[in-house]
């Protein structure tokens, strides 16, 4: 009942018992597979290659099959597995190999049954009809990325009309506004400090009033109010020293030989290592001493609420993203597509032969007669790439830790291909927090670049195995097309107090020079047992630095800084990777789809 634990189990002790299982059996209806049923496809009965005379390692494939699903349009694209999209060239309707409605047969002579061979050839070509033959004005492209303008982005120099416009636009939308800040503030560090931050207007020209100066912004940062973000603080957790331990194994002594790999056993090793750092010390990172913070964490900016501070999908997009194919509407696309009529007169349960063209001879070198062969129509932009995001659910069965760009496997409807995805939180925000391990628990979203396919479509993951073989690590369903998706990497630094004066203290070791801490200077500061503040001022050059909290802090706190960059994927889509993939009841076991754990 592992497979079907819905289901109820029915006894046949009685006759009484055999009925109502015969009556159940009379109520169940076959239940649709959508992504299947809205395109066409066909399984092949038969198949033939012709090379081409021109290109040896290039033919036409010819399928014969039953069609299935919607009618097909020789003008469209046709998807063979492990290979990708190819065009077809024509469409055959040959005698059918299963008619509804036998012929009687009569009695032949011997001479005419020894004309049957010879005469056969000659009557199957006379019986195939063309039905359509492609029309390469209204063929659909194969052209998969969007043609790149490498100088699409750049600028013309305004001239000095536009500047003297644009310097009067600016003064016109600029509202001036005094605030009081420390000495050697510059104007972009001026812009973090809140608004409704008041400070008394007070002029220090002694060194012996800068005390009361300080006690006043103590007061007012007590008083400030405390805006929500969103996230658990990370609680403190006891840190473990690990050490590598030497266990012998059995008495054989090519037991090493057989089951042990150094390499991969060590990167294993680190791969557990680092997930169970990550638990404990959740987005958690050193500060580099060799390389300054700044250089470092040059494309991390601070957000005062992780929820509702702005993000600009369009900014700093990277030069894959010229590539790719974007929608306005996705979902109104996906019904566009759906209803739209095609004219054609392939309809479904003819039994038909495909052409396709420029097919490579390795495909039927590895083809094999005895796996069955199903080719897909593709609807329209189906063969662009694109961002595409699967919610997916961890099989509980596979407890080896998965890494974020890990190469895997994706089974996505009637594509299968291989890419190295990136892991994020599935919530309902604009901003999605990225995941550095696939979570156990829990439905994660995973993105990648690949090919538009429209939902619904189910989604089944495999691992790749050192010896070959593959295991079943995750399923899910498919969520859409949506390269806006903001996926925001998240790092904490942090530092320890070393003295602490009520609400001020000297924190150390989150910064290593006095540069770093002016950098970082407008973001705001937090503590693992929920206090607020900012840097005042850095002491000396060695890193040591200022802070004022909104109250009283402990000598076992921890003080933290949140840091966010966004995250792309990588451009590391191969179609072809996926051959030697074979579905089988042994390699996906007992499964469960991630939409029970969504409802």
């Amino acid at each position: 009942m592992e497979r079907f634990p819905k289901e109820k189990i029915y006894t046949l002790d009685s006759a009484q018992d055999a009925i109502l299982l015969l009556r159940h059996l009379g109520d169940q209806k076959l239940s649709s597979i959508r992504w299947r049923d809205t395109r066409p496809h066909i399984l092949a009965r038969s198949v033939n290659f012709e090379p081409n005379p021109e290109q040896g390692l290039l033919g036409t494939l010819k399928v014969s099959g039953f069609l299935r699903g919607r009618p097909l349009s020789v003008n469209g694209l046709i998807h063979i597995p492990g290979y990708g999209e190819f065009q077809m060239k024509e469409i055959d309707s040959p005698p059918d190999p299963c008619p509804l409605k036998s012929h009687p047969r009569k009695k032949k002579s011997k001479a005419d049954e020894m004309n049957i061979d010879e005469d056969k050839d000659q009557a199957m070509d006379e019986d195939i009809n063309v039905l359509e033959v492609v029309d390469t004005a209204k063929q659909e492209s194969l052209q998969a990325e969007a043609e790149m303008d490498p100088m699409e982005g750049e600028q013309t120099w305004p001239t000095e009309e536009e500047m003297a416009d644009a310097e009067a636009a600016l003064k016109d939308k600029t509202k001036k506004i005094l605030r009081k800040v420390p000495k050697g503030t510059s104007e972009y560090q001026a812009a973090w400090i809140l608004d409704n931050e008041e400070e008394e207007e007070e002029s220090s020209e002694d060194e012996s009033e800068n005390d009361d100066a300080s006690m006043q912004d103590e007061d007012n940062l007590q008083a400030r109010e405390i805006s929500d973000e969103e996230g658990d603080m990370a609680s403190i957790a006891d840190t473990n020293d690990f050490e590598t331990i030497s266990i012998t194994g059995g008495q054989k002594d090519n037991y090493d030989k057989v089951h042990f790999d150094e390499e991969e056993d060590l990167e294993m090793l680190n791969k557990y290592r680092e997930e169970r750092m990550n638990a404990m010390f959740p987005d958690e990172v050193d500060t580099p001493r060799d390389v300054t913070a700044r250089t470092r964490f040059a494309r991390y900016r601070g957000l005062k609420s992780f929820r509702s501070s702005p993000w600009d999908p369009k900014e700093n997009l990277p030069l894959d993203y010229a590539r790719i194919f974007q929608f306005q509407n996705f979902n109104r696309t996906k019904k566009k597509v759906e209803k739209q009529e095609i004219e054609t007169d392939v309809q479904p349960g003819m039994y038909i032969t495909i052409h396709i063209v420029n097919v490579p001879k390795s495909f039927i070198d590895d083809y094999n007669a005895e796996k069955p062969l199903v080719l897909f129509g593709l609807l329209q932009h189906e063969q662009k790439m694109s961002v595409l995001h699967f919610a997916l659910k961890r099989q509980q069965s596979y407890a080896e830790p998965i890494k974020s760009k890990d190469r895997l496997i994706f089974q996505t409807g009637y594509r299968s291909f291989t890419a190295c995805p990136i892991f994020s939180q599935h919530t309902v925000g604009d901003k999605q927090k990225y995941e550095r391990f696939f979570p156990i628990e829990g439905v994660t979203v995973a993105s990648v670049y690949a090919p538009i396919v429209f939902p619904p479509a189910n989604i089944l993951v495999f691992k790749e195995l050192p010896g070959g073989s593959h295991v079943l690590v995750a399923t899910g369903t498919l969520l859409g097309a949506n390269p806006d998706r903001v996926v925001v990497k998240k790092v904490v630094l942090s530092g320890h107090p070393f003295k602490i004066m009520k609400r001020q203290a000297v924190v150390r070791y989150m910064f290593f020079n006095r540069e770093d801490i002016l950098w970082f200077k407008p973001i705001e500061l937090k503590t693992k047992w929920g206090r607020r503040g900012h840097i005042k001022e850095p002491l000396g050059t060695h890193g040591h630095m200022k802070c004022i909290f909104d109250g009283q802090m402990k000598s076992q706190d921890t003080v933290l800084m949140t840091l966010y960059k966004r995250i792309y994927p990588k451009w590391t889509y191969d179609v072809e990777g996926s051959k030697g993939l074979e579905i089988t009841p042994a390699t996906i076991g007992s499964c469960t789809y991630v939409e029970d754990y969504m409802e």
